[in-house]
């Protein structure tokens, strides 16, 4: 799947610069795409799109196939006519942090208004787009737009909360609430339908510039999520609805008590009664979405650690076997033999895992900040790594580089001086070139080891629940300078994209 040399840069939407509270799709995120364009670059990578919930995590989702309304620039509404200039907040005044919660607050009423607007003066083509979107995402779209509106109803509990005839999804109870709730429903469904209209238009300007987007899917869903009311039987449920089983990893040298994410876990011998089908639509919504694909948890698709729910920790839990490779055998009847799909195989990985991954000749993942803790045999060392990989400085998951050399005493930091045969003085940059000249097909550096910036600008730490998710970059910051300096960097190792004149960006 990954067949030349290529690179690019890894940021989530919500940290672009911009008037909004949060990143958005407006003007930024085309800016932000004409200078991967301007620096040689092939591809950008961000996290999952999905509506969040608590702690803002782009991981933690109330949907596995819609999209956030937040992440919707409301200046572009004005433009699609559904909004005028003297409707818009005005600009938020800081620009150092994603604020959700002052996004949540300023931007959902504007929302309200435009679908208000859109609904008495909306082109006659505007509307035959809708109803056309309504139509084909149907699927989805119906029974999200009537959860959401029904956590807007019961004021934002879990659904396991809500009256048992409509949390069972009894029929007279469905067509009772569909009707109470209908104009909610349609604003949902117009959220929905503004959100993907503006992603999508995105990923087309990306696409003509020569640039990939590159996706991320995460594995398990919420338990508080459309997908889990609507599919209770897919899942391990008491007679509650609680889950039963939940997600996790088990105790290791990262955690004496291991991981317990509290995902409820799939009834894969259910889902294989009808050939996976919820599976296959949400690859098949995804793929339309995105170039590339990152499988969150890969491991999770040859077997899980099953915690029973009354469990604390992740300690007594069992593995599960479970049939990812007949998963992926239909998506290559869909899809083609080589599908679009980069496995995350970080961790402690067994035979079956390796061998689940290979078999579909899926790319790995490589993370230079794991690399040098150990001896010769590191899988992440340079010396180590296959060509079909993506390799990383680190990821979302990591610090900084800048931040992760910084907290290495000295014996750790000439350690990796000795392994690179390099002094190192000039990080971030030197695992950034460490990554580029790897044989590596695909690289991928955050922006935020470009922009050479310290632990405090790291994007999550694993394991908390607030305070992650909130970095934002300064739209002077991604100077001319450092655009050359990646541009000439990528070149120098065989990895600069090669733009046709009329592609470049404006000047």
């Amino acid at each position: 799947m990954l067949t030349q040399r290529q690179s690019g840069v890894l940021l989530h939407p919500t940290s672009l610069p911009g008037e909004q509270a949060i990143g958005s799709l407006g003007p930024e995120a085309y800016r932000f795409v004409d200078s991967l364009v301007a620096a040689g670059q092939s591809t950008w990578q961000l996290l999952p799109l999905g509506p969040i919930g608590y702690g803002n995590c782009p991981y933690s989702n109330f949907s596995a196939f819609a999209g956030n309304p937040l992440l919707i620039n409301l200046n572009l509404l004005t433009e699609a006519g559904d909004l005028r200039k003297s409707d818009l907040p005005p600009p938020f005044p800081s620009v150092d942090i994603a604020d959700f919660s002052a996004a949540s607050r300023l931007q959902r009423p504007v929302l309200q208004l435009a679908h208000k607007n859109f609904t008495l003066r909306g082109s006659l083509s505007r509307k035959t787009s809708f109803e056309l979107f309504c139509t084909n995402q149907r699927d989805w779209l119906d029974d999200y737009a009537l959860f959401e509106s029904l956590r807007e109803h019961f004021q934002d509990q879990n659904w396991q909360q809500w009256p048992q005839s409509i949390r069972q999804r009894q029929p007279d109870a469905m067509h009772e609430w569909a009707d109470k709730l209908q104009e909610n429903i349609s604003r949902q469904k117009y959220f929905q339908f503004v959100f993907f209209e503006q992603w999508l238009t995105l990923k087309q300007y990306a696409n003509a510039k020569g640039i990939k987007i590159f996706g991320d899917l995460p594995i398990f869903v919420a338990e508080d999520s459309v997908d889990v009311w609507r599919n209770r039987e897919l899942f391990y449920l008491d007679d509650e609805d609680r889950a039963s089983l939940v997600a996790g990893v088990p105790p290791d040298y990262f955690s004496s008590t291991g991981q317990r994410w509290g995902n409820p876990l799939y009834r894969w011998e259910k889902m294989s009664e009808d050939n996976f089908s919820w599976w296959l639509k949400r690859f098949r919504w995804n793929l339309e979405l995105f170039d590339l694909l990152r499988i969150d948890h890969f491991r999770g698709f040859s077997s899980c650690w099953a915690i029973p729910a009354a469990e604390t920790t992740a300690e007594n839990g069992s593995w599960i076997d479970i049939p990812g490779k007949q998963l992926f055998k239909l998506l290559q009847q869909e899809f083609g033999s080589t599908l679009p799909l980069i496995a995350e195989d970080l961790g402690i990985l067994t035979p079956d895992v390796i061998k689940l991954r290979d078999q579909f000749g899926f790319p790995g993942m490589i993370i230079l900040q794991f690399a040098f803790d150990s001896d010769m045999d590191n899988p992440y060392l340079p010396a180590n790594i296959d060509a079909n990989a993506v390799i990383y400085p680190g990821t979302h998951d990591n610090n900084t580089t800048l931040g992760w050399w910084q907290g290495l005493d000295e014996a750790a930091q000439q350690r990796v001086r000795d392994f690179l045969q390099n002094p190192c003085d000039k990080m971030p940059w030197t695992l950034i070139e460490t990554a580029l000249s790897s044989t590596a097909l695909l690289a991928i550096i955050p922006l935020q080891d470009i922009l050479s910036l310290p632990e405090s600008s790291r994007m999550n730490i694993p394991g908390t629940a607030t305070g992650n998710w909130q970095w934002r970059y300064n739209s002077e910051a991604l100077s001319a300078d450092i655009i050359k300096r990646l541009k000439d960097m990528s070149h120098l190792y065989g990895r600069n994209l090669c733009i046709p004149a009329e592609m470049q960006p404006e000047q």
